[in-house]
């Protein structure tokens, strides 16, 4: 059993990955009905950083269920290895992008040569309504 790091200072251990084993629809000849080669990877996210767990809901979606338990399903091979391997690295990939902290806003405020430059063409527009505008003269 093996520590895979994620992010620094977010490591998981290999060991603890469920695999369970279905068998897969689509392509795969005459083994099709006879093995087992979908696999459905079930990984405990408790063991997470708080700060992951908060941002994870975000990029798992669906796959994370209400109690923690981060659900990979991977069919997109003929094999079982290839289906695992698939599964373990998608799993990597949702935790990676967790892991990101998000890059934090600042503030900016506008310049006052910015608002100038609003204001004269807010004052140059309605000037060109005002002019185009048709004047109605009433004869008494």
């Amino acid at each position: 059993m093996a520590l895979i790091t994620i992010a620094p200072g977010v490591c998981i251990d290999d060991g603890a990955f469920e695999f369970n084993f279905i068998r897969a629809s689509g392509p795969g000849g005459q083994n099709v009905n006879k093995v087992a080669t979908a696999v459905q990877l079930r990984y405990d996210t408790t063991a997470l950083p708080t700060d992951v767990q908060r941002r994870l809901p975000g990029f798992a979606g669906k796959r994370l269920t209400a109690d923690g338990m981060l659900i990979i399903d991977a069919r997109r091979h003929r094999t079982q290895e290839r289906n695992r391997a698939d599964a373990v690295e998608r799993l990597l990939d949702v935790l990676r992008l967790a892991a990101e902290k998000p890059k934090l806003r600042i503030k900016t405020k506008p310049t006052k040569a910015s608002k100038q430059r609003r204001h004269d063409a807010k004052r140059e527009r309605g000037s060109l309504k005002r002019v185009r505008r048709t004047r109605i003269e009433h004869d008494e």
